[in-house]
């Protein structure tokens, strides 16, 4: 009689396809830009999220971007100001 307690173990194969002449597993799932993120392999805890966030404030990245952002806010700030119809005329000295 088993023991009940006890978990049955999972078969484990080694496997390796016969015409595969790559380097590594042929079989692991990976994105093409996974090598480029840093968010992809992080590991879990507080100290390992916080470190991951100081390094990437320490990234500068693209100088644009910032331009960008503001440029895109603004316009969807604008758009939903005409939505609404709002009288921006307030604003202006008469």
């Amino acid at each position: 009689m088993r023991n009940f307690l006890k978990l049955r173990k999972n078969r484990t194969y080694n496997y390796s396809p016969r015409y595969y002449k790559g380097e590594g597993n042929p079989y692991k799932i990976e994105h093409k830009l996974d090598k480029f993120r840093t968010t992809a392999h992080t590991q879990r805890g507080i100290k390992n999220k916080i470190s991951s966030a100081v390094d990437d404030l320490k990234n500068e990245g693209d100088k644009n971007i910032k331009l960008r952002f503001l440029v895109i806010v603004a316009v969807l700030i604008l758009l939903f100001l005409f939505i609404i119809d709002f009288d921006l005329s307030i604003f202006l000295n008469p």
